[in-house]
């Protein structure tokens, strides 16, 4: 299916979604891969990204990308140069996010094959900056989906806050946090 907002090139969903997923490699992972720099805060001049991208991104494909993440993925300064993803970094990378107090509850989507490890070590951040949260048990799902059937687990976030433990909540509404110790933890299924 072909597909195009008005004054942009005509592209298909998939080009869209591919632009999206280099995107994300780039900005939260890997920017050298196409010899890339962010700054401090995660910003990359969009311009550079297509001019090293060698074809690759387009500004109208990287607008689409933007416009059309279902997940907010990605924000464009006010200005309209630069671009960064608004969280899910494996890079060291400050967003400026302050701490907030989070509702009494959070939601995390995982997997069967983790569960136990979960339940008995915590949540960690592993490879990331941070461990995603969301306020919404079907936005949960769709994360634990990404590989078979999903668990979700509740975080009782507010006793977590109440006990010390600091959150954010990124512009795209995905709460963070450092780690989850498994008596904030239970299993809603």
């Amino acid at each position: 299916m072909l597909d195009s907002l008005p004054g942009q090139k005509f592209y298909r969903q998939s080009e869209v979604t591919n632009a999206s997923k280099f995107l994300s490699l780039l900005l939260r992972h890997r920017p050298g891969v196409i010899g890339l720099t962010l700054d401090p805060e995660g910003w990359a001049n969009i311009e550079e990204i297509v001019t090293k991208s060698n074809g690759r991104l387009t500004r109208d494909l990287i607008d689409r990308a933007v416009a059309e993440n279902d997940k907010a993925r990605f924000a464009v300064s006010e200005d309209g140069l630069r671009i960064r993803a608004r969280q899910g970094h494996s890079l060291e990378v400050d967003l400026g996010l302050k701490p907030v107090t989070p509702p009494e509850v959070l939601y995390h989507g995982t997997y069967p094959a983790v569960i136990e490890d979960i339940l008995r070590d915590g949540l960690s951040k592993m490879q990331r900056q941070h461990v995603h949260m969301t306020e919404e048990r079907d936005s949960a799902s769709a994360v634990g989906m990404r590989r078979g059937a999903p668990i979700i687990l509740r975080v009782h976030a507010m006793r977590m806050s109440q006990e010390g433990y600091l959150f954010y909540q990124s512009e795209n509404g995905v709460w963070l946090t450092e780690q989850v110790p498994p008596r904030y933890l239970e299993r809603y299924d």
